[in-house]
C-alpha cells in the first residue's frame, strides 16, 4: 500500500505560507489524564500560533480515534498534525500511516511524548501539566517548520543469507526457499542441526529430537533454491539494505562422497579426542560423524585432532579423502541477512555445585546425552559403574544469579535474567525418568518454578502427583554439595526450605543434576561486520518486541530464533518463521522503502575537508575526488546526524531535523509561557 499522497497534494499541503497546525491529546486511558490536566493543556495548545484545531480523546491510537484524526484533517484542512501521546517508539508509526489515509504526507506529523517524558515520572499535576503544555508548546513551534519529505527506494537483490544452521536457521530456509526465493545457509560446524542434534526427547510432544530434524533438513537440503555451506565462518561483510556482499571462509571436510568405505575408515583412524556431540562423556576419533543420519552424511576430520598420518587415506584406498585441500573464500551476496546462531549454555564452573569435583554431578545437557539410546552409554544410567537410585535437580545453575552471591562472567556482568525453558526442561526430564525408572527418588531444588507456557504446567502437576519431591532454596543461602560423610550415597545436598519455613535438610544423591541457565553466544565478528544492537544480557535486540519483533535497527537484518534470547523449539521456530515471512515480503517487492531522514551535502559549501568520513559508523559518506567533495550513500545513512553537528563548513543538513526545525524547537523550550501569551 502507497501511503504517500500525490506531487500535488504535497506541494499544497507542504508548502502552505500559513501552516494550519491540529493538536490531538492522548488520555492513554487515565496514564496520561490521571496525572495530567489534558483539558487545561488543550485549552492552551488551541492559543498556539498556528493551531487551529486542538482537541482531547481516551484513545487516539484505537480506530475511532485515528477517524476522527483524519476527519479533523479534512475538516479543518489541516497542514501539520501533532498527537501528544506515548512514546513514538510504539505508535508514531501509527499515526504517520493514520495522517497519510488523510491525505497528508506523513512526514508532516509531529509525535510528542507525555506519558514516558511526562506522566510516568512527574507525580505532582501542576507540574506535570505545564511540563507537558511546554513540550506540545515545542512540537507545534518544529511542526511549522517541516517540509513533506519522500522515501528512499531502493533496490534489493532477490536472495537471502541465514547464518547459522540450527532448527531457527533451517525453518527459516526452508520458508524462504518454498517461497521461491534464492537462500544461502551457512553453518559453522561440519554439520547441520545445531543443539537440538543432541537432545533425546523434546517437550511438549515427547518426540524424539532427531525425528524432527531428519525431515526439516530434507526440506532444506532437497530444494534447489538452497546452497548450504558447513564448516564456514565470516570473513568479512560490505554493502547495505538490498545489496550485501559477505565472505566466508570454507574449511574443507577432508572427505568427499566418494570415500566408499567411510565406517571402516573413522574406524582405523588412531586419534582420539572427547567428543563435544557427548559433552564429553566420551570420545570420537579425528574423522567423525556425531550421529547416524546426520546432514551432510559424509563424515568430517577435526583438524585440531588430526596428525595427517595418513591412516584414513590408506583404508579409503585413496579415494575421498584429501587431507591437503585448503580453506576456500566465497562471496555471498543477498538482498537481505537473517541471524539464527543460537545460544550457549551456561559454563559451569569447577566446582561450583560440586561440578568437576564429583563425576555424579552432571548438567541437564549431559543428563539428557545419558538417557539417549543412541548415547554414550546406550540408555544405561549408570555412574561409576553404579545404579542411579536418586537424582536431584539443581534449577537456575547460570540464571536468576545475584551481585554478591555469584561471581561475574568474564565481561564483569552476572546473568540476572531468567532462562525461561530450564523449568520446564527439567520437570520434563523428571517425567521421563518416573515413566523409566518409577522407582526412582527424585528431588528438585529450586528457588522458583516457572514452566510459563501453554500446558506446561501440567508437566509439574505430573511429576508431583509421581512423588517427585520440590525443596524451595533460598538464593541467598544457596544449596551445598558435598560428599555423603554417613557413607549412604555418593553426595548429600543440604539448604533451606522455604516450603518448611526454613527448615534446614540434608538429601542424600546418587546423582545431581543441574540445570544450566544460557548465555549469549560470543558475537563479536556478527556485531562488528553487521553493526547489531546488544541488550544488556548480551543477546541481540529487536527493534521492538511487539511492533517489529524479528527486526533489527539496522535495516535489512532480520533475527531467527533464540539468537534474541532463550526460547523452547516452539518458540524458536515461530519466531524463524516470522523473520522468513518478513524477509520475504521485503524481498518480493523488488524495492526496499526507508525514511527519508538522510543527510545531504551542501556541494557549494562542502570544503571536502574529510571530516564528516570520521565521524560516521555506518561508512555512508565518501569523497568525490574528482569534485572534492563529501557524497552521502543514501542506502546506508541511519540519519544519526553526527555527520551534520560536526561538519565545520556547516554543509551537511539532515532531512528532517533542519536548523530552523530544531532551533524553533529549542526556542520554544526555553521561552516562559507568560512571553507566549504576549506574543499570541
Amino acid at each position: 500500500m502507497d501511503l504517500q499522497p500525490s506531487a500535488q497534494s504535497e506541494a499544497d499541503n507542504g508548502n502552505t505560507a500559513s501552516p494550519r497546525v491540529g493538536v490531538f491529546i492522548c488520555h492513554c486511558g487515565g496514564n496520561i489524564s490521571d496525572v495530567v490536566d489534558v483539558g487545561q493543556v488543550s485549552q492552551e495548545s488551541s492559543r498556539l500560533p498556528g493551531v487551529v484545531c486542538s482537541m482531547t480523546h481516551m484513545f487516539f491510537c484505537s480506530d475511532p480515534g485515528q477517524n476522527l484524526i483524519e476527519q479533523k484533517i479534512r475538516e479543518e484542512k489541516l497542514t501539520r498534525v501533532i498527537v501528544a501521546a506515548c512514546s513514538p517508539s510504539l505508535h508514531e508509526m501509527t499515526f504517520r500511516r493514520c495522517v497519510a489515509r488523510a491525505g497528508l504526507n506523513q512526514y508532516l506529523f509531529e509525535h510528542c511524548n507525555i506519558r514516558e517524558q511526562v506522566s510516568w515520572v512527574i507525580s505532582d499535576k501542576k507540574q506535570a501539566t505545564r511540563k507537558a503544555g511546554r513540550l506540545i508548546r515545542a512540537a507545534a513551534s518544529r511542526a511549522v517548520h517541516l517540509k513533506p519529505l519522500q522515501r528512499r527506494r531502493i533496490p534489493i537483490h532477490p536472495s537471502a543469507l541465514i547464518i547459522g544452521g540450527g532448527v531457527a536457521g533451517l525453518t527459516t530456509a526452508r520458508d524462504l526457499a518454498q517461497s521461491g526465493i534464492q537462500v544461502t545457509l551457512i553453518e559453522s560446524s561440519p554439520f547441520l542441526g545445531g543443539r537440538l542434534a543432541s537432545l533425546h526427547r523434546i517437550y511438549p510432544t515427547g518426540m524424539k529430537a532427531r525425528d524432527v530434524l531428519g525431515p526439516l533438513i530434507e526440506e532444506v537440503a532437497g530444494n534447489p533454491n538452497v546452497t548450504i555451506y558447513t564448516n564456514a565462518q565470516l570473513e568479512n561483510a560490505s554493502g547495505f539494505i538490498g545489496d550485501f556482499r559477505t565472505t566466508i571462509r570454507v574449511t574443507p571436510r577432508g572427505v568427499t562422497s566418494e570415500c566408499l568405505n567411510p565406517q571402516e575408515v573413522i574406524d582405523a583412524c588412531p586419534e582420539e579426542s572427547l567428543d563435544p556431540f557427548n559433552l564429553g562423556l566420551s570420545k570420537r576419533k579425528a574423522i567423525y560423524k556425531p550421529y547416524d543420519g546426520c546432514y551432510p552424511p559424509v563424515p568430517a576430520i577435526d583438524w585440531r585432532t588430526c596428525t595427517k598420518c595418513g591412516v584414513c587415506f590408506e583404508v579409503a584406498g585413496g579415494k575421498g579423502i584429501d587431507l591437503e585441500e585448503q580453506p576456500k573464500l566465497v562471496e555471498v551476496r543477498s538482498g537481505v541477512i537473517v541471524l539464527a546462531v543460537g545460544l550457549n549454555t551456561y559454563p559451569v564452573r569447577h566446582a561450583e555445585y560440586g561440578f568437576g569435583e564429583f563425576p555424579e554431578v552432571v548438567t541437564l545437557h549431559q543428563m539428557n546425552r545419558l538417557l539417549d539410546p543412541q548415547g554414550p552409554t546406550g540408555g544405561l544410567l549408570m555412574v561409576n559403574g553404579r545404579q542411579v537410585r536418586s537424582v536431584g535437580f539443581m534449577h537456575c545453575v547460570g540464571s536468576l544469579q545475584r551481585k554478591g552471591i555469584h561471581k561475574p562472567m568474564r565481561d564483569g556482568k552476572i546473568n540476572e535474567y531468567c532462562s525461561r525453558v530450564c523449568c520446564t526442561t527439567t520437570v520434563h526430564t523428571a517425567a521421563e525418568l518416573k515413566e523409566r525408572f518409577p522407582e526412582m527418588q527424585i528431588y528438585d531444588f529450586h528457588e522458583d518454578i516457572r514452566t510459563y507456557g501453554r500446558k506446561h504446567e501440567d508437566y509439574y502437576d505430573a511429576v508431583s502427583q509421581k512423588g517427585v519431591v520440590f525443596i524451595r532454596f533460598d538464593p541467598l543461602r544457596p544449596p551445598r554439595v558435598q560428599r555423603d560423610p554417613k557413607g549412604k550415597a555418593p553426595l548429600v545436598v543440604t539448604t533451606f526450605d522455604r516450603l518448611t519455613f526454613g527448615e534446614e535438610l540434608e538429601v542424600p544423591l546418587d546423582l545431581l543434576v543441574l540445570a544450566q541457565g544460557f548465555v549469549a553466544r560470543d558475537m563479536s565478528k556478527l556485531v562488528d561486520l553487521y553493526r547489531c544492537s546488544v541488550g544488556s544480557d548480551r543477546f541481540l535486540m529487536e527493534v521492538h518486541p511487539k511492533l517489529r519483533p524479528v527486526e533489527m535497527a539496522a535495516s535489512g537484518l532480520f533475527l531467527s530464533g533464540s539468537v534474541q534470547g532463550p526460547m523452547d523449539i516452539s518458540e524458536s521456530t515461530a519466531a524463524a518463521a516470522a523473520a522468513a515471512a518478513k524477509a520475504a515480503s521485503m524481498i518480493r517487492t523488488g524495492v526496499i522503502d526507508l525514511d527519508p531522514f538522510v543527510a545531504r551535502v551542501e556541494e557549494n559549501l562542502c570544503s571536502g575537508c574529510k571530516v564528516c568520513l570520521t565521524v560516521c559508523p555506518f561508512q555512508a559518506i565518501s569523497r568525490d575526488e574528482a569534485r572534492g567533495i563529501a557524497v552521502v550513500n543514501e542506502a546506508l545513512c541511519m540519519g544519526c546526524g553526527t555527520c551534520a553537528a560536526s561538519c565545520p563548513s556547516n554543509a551537511i543538513f539532515q532531512d528532517g531535523f533542519e536548523d530552523a526545525q530544531v532551533k524553533a524547537e529549542v526556542l520554544a523550550l526555553l521561552e516562559e509561557p507568560s512571553l507566549v501569551a504576549a506574543a499570541d
